[in-house]
């Protein structure tokens, strides 16, 4: 399958001679769910945000539907672990700011924006703000942004570590609902075994600082199984522990 983001030889260095990322070297298909995995430090945030083109890598290139990437693009739609949220504008603002930098027309882009709101679950919060809502309710705000723009590929940086477990598990299933209506590919920053075990198409881990590519796992977990089936499927669990197997090594 062709892929629509390519990673080539990736290094990053950053000031004081902290090698984050050494010749990362992948490849992510269209219309899947990519995690990226590995210990505190790896580098797994660093390369999300060269992808997104927020971050100048010192060696490499990465290459999305073809392009280089030389900064961020319409194409891509980051979800931000902390939120990243407008503190002086409601949801309604926030959700439309991305078509707001496009000079989408206020009523167009307003019609949009509810809509994606009521798809994330908050429909009459429209004209709350950010200071009345609860950590999983900005991450839907969050979520709802980033589908508005429409964008093919979305980016999200440990979106749901904020959050209570059982929040987390709601969001896990409502993403992966999403995705299969959206038809989006995303590729998400995770520290959680189980959470890229649950969600991904593929899993790529990480080594200690400076990062590279240790393995790359495919769980090919049934998603027409419901949420409590997968859990308990047989892939699942066996995805769960060669992830350990793996990462366990470089714990120290």
């Amino acid at each position: 399958m062709h892929a629509i983001v390519e990673v080539k030889g990736v290094g990053k260095t950053y000031d004081g001679g902290v090698e984050a990322l050494k010749d990362v070297a992948l490849a992510f298909p269209p219309g899947q769910l990519s995690t990226l995995l590995g210990p505190s430090g790896c580098g797994k945030t660093t390369l999300l945000k060269i992808i997104a083109g927020l971050i100048v890598p010192n060696a490499g290139e990465v290459w999305v539907k073809g392009r280089r990437v030389h900064g961020p693009g319409p194409e891509r739609a980051f979800v931000f672990q902390d939120f990243a949220l407008l503190p002086w504008a409601n949801v309604l603002r926030n959700v439309a700011f991305g078509l707001e930098l496009q000079g989408v027309p206020l009523e167009q882009r307003h019609e949009i924006a509810r809509r994606h709101i009521a798809e994330v679950g908050l429909r009459g919060f429209e004209s709350s703000y950010p200071n009345q809502l609860s950590g999983g309710m900005k991450q839907r705000v969050g979520l709802a942004r980033a589908l508005t723009v429409d964008a093919d590929i979305i980016l999200m940086d440990e979106p749901f570590s904020s959050v209570d477990e059982q929040t987390r598990r709601k969001f896990q299933e409502e993403l992966l609902d999403l995705l299969r209506h959206k038809q989006k590919t995303v590729i998400f920053v995770t520290h959680s075994i189980e959470e890229a075990a649950y969600l991904s198409d593929q899993i790529v881990l990480l080594s200690p600082r400076p990062g590279t590519v240790s393995r790359i796992i495919r769980p090919g977990i049934a998603r027409s199984k419901g949420p409590d089936e997968i859990r308990r499927d047989r892939q699942y669990l066996d995805t769960v522990d060669e992830i350990w197997q793996i990462l366990k090594q470089y714990i120290v």
